[in-house]
């Protein structure tokens, strides 16, 4: 089966790489970290003194935001050990380096063993762990037969569940080189069951990105905050992780809102970096006045956009916030996580296509902490709740008080990931 698999993997590779060509001449993409993809492992990693390893697998920046907390736990918890962290996506990439340290990032591998390989003879991982739902069968058959291997923040989307339950007579056999699954939701447990993982290696531990600790907010926040005030400008809504098709959508309804408040001001931040540029393009053919953030220079702002062409700001930028819209949503792309803004208490607003991140968006309906609204609604409640202050605050503070009702998976997932390193410690004592 696996050199069925790795036969199907290279052809697929092969078929997109006109495809990767296009980007990397396009946008860069795909470019930076080829070396590594292919199993070479990058100088910095050998630099560090040899001890027993951690390898932590977060594929982009929303699993590196969320394992960051269990990086600083398990690092405080075993000294002795190395905490390496991989990631597939650049951006993931940066925030990693920036947070873990150059020494113990790199890009993951091409899930082929002759990439594989050279990391774990490097690495010597005595346990690898794997952000959500990360399923590369070569990976695990070779990992795991030298480490413990354990599935955190484990979840099934409604998007991909489908697809998983289509490979259901294969997946048992590649789920079996898995120790611990720790589910986000008993939902997402009895999906795992499903497709073939064994109950016993099942545990909810909860959603670790509810327990994403405020980072230090850039001197840029204060700096904007400043001049927003010396300015005038408010009414501020701050659009976040926006998508393609999504901003013209965003900005036909922030014109309606400049009718009623001239002085208003936009923080508008695309998710993907190659898209920078585009969206400065359709801010200048549609002739709203914009600020780059990369090239801002304390000029005022206001009655226009501060387009946000920089990476990792977006969560401390959300504090300058009246109104906190989280995209990825108002189209069908299954939208993007919503407790960034909650951690400042500031009212949100998504999409109505957010199946990516169904249980939060359900538990935030709940306790009515957020509004879910189509594109034909978007300008009637951002100016319903700018009409409201009270309503406003209040739908905030609503966000900001269910998120604290959901902390605690970092010290489950802790526990039990603790138990799978002293058992994978013991047998390499007996070796």
């Amino acid at each position: 089966m696996y050199l069925l698999y790795s036969a199907l993997l290279a052809i697929g590779l092969l078929l997109a790489l006109p495809y990767w060509l296009w980007e990397m001449l396009r946008h860069g993409k795909y470019r930076a970290g080829l070396g590594e993809r292919l199993g070479s492992v990058p100088h910095r990693l050998k630099e560090a003194p040899t001890r027993p390893t951690i390898w932590i697998h977060a594929v982009s920046v929303g699993e590196v935001l969320a394992v960051s907390g269990l990086v600083g736990e398990l690092r405080r918890a075993f000294p002795q050990f190395r905490v390496a962290v991989s990631t597939t996506t650049d951006t993931g990439q940066k925030l990693a380096l920036a947070r873990f340290g150059k020494e113990n990032v790199f890009y993951f591998p091409f899930d082929f063993a002759f990439a594989i390989r050279p990391y774990l003879r490097e690495l010597q991982p005595r346990l690898v762990i794997l952000a959500e739902t990360e399923f590369w069968p070569n990976f695990l058959r070779l990992a795991h037969r030298t480490s413990r291997v354990a599935v955190v923040n484990a979840r099934i989307s409604d998007k991909s569940w489908p697809g998983y339950r289509r490979f259901r007579r294969m997946l048992p056999g590649i789920l079996r080189h898995v120790d611990l699954f720790l589910a986000q939701t008993p939902e997402d447990a009895a999906r795992l069951r499903d497709i073939g993982a064994q109950s016993d290696r099942i545990q909810v531990s909860g959603n670790l990105k509810f327990d994403v600790a405020v980072p230090p907010a850039p001197p840029i926040v204060a700096s904007l905050g400043d001049m927003f005030q010396r300015a005038g400008a408010g009414p501020i809504i701050v659009c976040g992780s926006t998508v393609e098709g999504e901003e013209p959508l965003l900005l036909a309804a922030f014109e309606k809102v400049l009718a009623a408040h001239p002085n208003a001001v936009m923080i508008l931040a695309p998710r993907h970096p190659e898209r920078f540029s585009e969206v400065a393009q359709l801010l200048e053919q549609l002739k709203i006045p914009f600020s780059r953030r990369s090239s801002w220079n304390d000029e005022a702002i206001r009655g226009g956009v501060l387009l946000v062409d920089t990476i990792g700001e977006l969560a401390s930028l959300y504090s300058l916030g009246d109104i906190a819209f989280v995209g990825g949503s108002l189209v069908p792309r299954g939208g993007h996580n919503i407790i960034e803004p909650a951690q400042h208490g500031i009212p949100i607003i998504v999409g109505n296509h957010t199946e990516n991140f169904r249980d939060i968006i359900g538990l935030f309906q709940i306790h009515d902490a957020v509004r879910v609204v189509g594109a034909a609604e978007l300008p009637l409640v951002w100016m319903d709740l700018l009409s409201n202050e009270a309503e406003q605050k209040a739908l905030g503070r609503r966000g900001a008080e269910t998120l604290k009702t959901q902390t605690g998976a970092t010290q489950r997932t802790l526990d039990a990931l603790s138990i799978l390193l002293e058992s994978a410690s013991a047998v390499a004592q007996q070796l």
